[in-house]
Parts: structure tokens; sequence; C-alpha cells
């Protein structure tokens, strides 16, 4: 099975600071570094280390090829990545000395991408093969109309939230990822309870009280517990989450276990600084779930 990730690719330009600026403030940063991001290369990626079959569709500026070698070398197959005039998307990414962050992206080539990219790319998609969605891309409802069409498994990873792009999509998605404030909101905007969320499945992210699986079919709930950790960077963790659930479905893993597996690589990933470069690799998280006590 084939997972496509329709994503953006960002520059990550991160700046280590004792506390997040106030409004007016000027703040010397601790520490600078260039690492590769966006929330689609984090999701490629993270579905890579996981061991998934991952193919990424997206768009950069000449700017930007250094980041599709670095997906490349994380075992991302990057053929469906367009070159595209103008500047690539980057993030400005501030981390206080709780790991907490604060960030300002450009979207740059990543609101390039059009439906007959999208439609190129998945030539050669099956049905049952799966696709994921971010909301930092252009054709995100071009992209899940398409996959719906073709019979894939169909995922949007609701972030950043927007309640309008989260509608626009609703009809073609077979997963819904939010956490739970997002939840409230789309319910909200919508005039819905989430019981009336017309999605086959949704999962939504609880923090340290864990993750749910929402099988709207029997009206099941699938439970996954948080682990405990001390944070160094948040940034990139829900990616982690999305990313390594999806690559457990991919495998066939039943939605606790595939719930269980992305915690656990969320929770190594926020005790790492960076974003794509420091999502953990299976071995590891397995490792890291062999180590946590018995439920």
């Amino acid at each position: 099975m084939t997972v496509y990730t329709l994503g953006s690719i960002n520059a990550d330009h991160l700046y280590r600071l004792p506390h997040l600026p106030a409004l007016g403030e000027t703040l010397a940063a601790l520490s600078y570094s260039v690492g590769l991001g966006g929330k689609g290369a984090n999701q490629s990626v993270a579905l890579a280390r996981a061991g998934a079959t991952v193919r990424h569709i997206g768009a950069v500026g000449a700017d930007g090829l250094w980041m599709v070698a670095r997906m490349t070398e994380a075992g991302v197959d990057c053929a469906a990545v367009s070159e595209v005039e103008g500047a690539s998307g980057h993030a400005i990414i501030a981390v206080d000395a709780a790991g907490e962050n604060a960030i300002l992206l450009h979207p740059g080539a990543n609101r390039q991408i059009d439906a007959a990219m999208v439609r190129a790319a998945l030539t050669e998609a099956r049905a049952g093969d799966m696709l994921i969605l971010q909301n930092e891309t252009s054709a995100q409802v071009e992209a899940a109309r398409i996959g719906q069409e073709q019979g894939l498994f169909v995922v949007y990873s609701a972030a950043p939230f927007e309640a309008e792009a989260v509608e626009a999509v609703l009809p073609y998605l077979s997963l819904l990822i939010m956490n739970e404030v997002e939840a409230a909101q789309l319910c909200s905007a919508l005039s819905l309870t989430f019981e009336a969320l017309e999605v086959p499945h949704v999962v939504v992210t609880r923090g340290a009280r864990g993750a749910e699986w929402h099988d709207r079919a029997g009206a099941v709930v699938h439970r996954a517990p948080a682990f405990a950790v001390t944070p160094v960077d948040t940034t990139a963790a829900g990616d982690t989450f999305a990313g390594y659930l999806v690559a457990g479905l991919a495998e066939g893993l039943g939605p606790e276990a595939a719930m269980r597996l992305a915690s656990g690589a969320a929770a190594l990933k926020v005790t790492r600084a960076g974003t794509a470069d420091a999502i953990p690799a299976r071995d590891e998280v397995t490792r890291f779930l062999a180590a946590q006590p018995s439920e």
C-alpha cells in the first residue's frame, strides 16, 4: 500500500528564546538553525520513518531543492514535487525554554499547487491506497475529491485549523484528525453536534488524556494513552502523530494500536529540538513503547 501526501514543504528558521516575545519587545535569540519543515514534509518524513511507502505531492522554488534532497534521503519519493517560480515556503519559529512555540509562516510555492499536478501525481494510485492532506497548500479540495473518486482512504489533518477549509473537504474524507479545541470550533462553526459530523472516522487528540478514535458506523470509541515526557520542543508533534497514525493504518494496525504507535512517536519527538529532522525512527519508537508501564 502506498501513502500519498499532498503537503507543504518549508524551510524552518528556528530561534531559541528565553521566552516568547511580548508585543513590541525586541529579544535576542539564544541560538539559530535552519531545517526542513512544513506540515506536509513533516508528515511524509514521519510516514517514511515509520516504515510506510510514501510519495509526496508538493512544490518548491529553486531555493528549496535542498529540502527535496533532504526528504529523499529520509525515504520519501519526491518525484511529484514540482519546481515553480518564486520562493519556497518558509517559517520563522520561536521556541521558549519550556518548549512552547510561536510560528510565522510564508506559504510561497505551497500555494502554487494545482489540480493538474495532483491528478498527474495520483495516476498510479490504486483503490485502497491512502492520501493525507493538511491546510498549508492549495488544491486541497480537488485532491480530496480526486482521491475519493479513485477509491483512496482520504485523511485530513486539520491544521493549521480553519473551519471553512475543513468544511470544504468533509464530503470526501475517510478520516479527520483534530485536537479537542479544533473539534469544538468546527462543531460551533457548522452548528452541529460532534456526533452529527458526517465523516466515517474521526480522531481527536486530547493532550495528556491521550487520543480517541470515533468510528461512526458502529458508534464505537477507541482510546489510546498519552505518555509523560519532559518537553524540549513541541513543534511537529502533531505532524509526527498524524504520520505515524496513517503509517500504522497502512500496515494493517487497528485504531488503538495505530494511535498508541503515533502517541509514542509524538512523545519522543517533543524530547528533541527541531522539526522533520527530529522525528524518531520506528525502532526508537518500538523501544520507547516497550519501556512503558503496562496499562
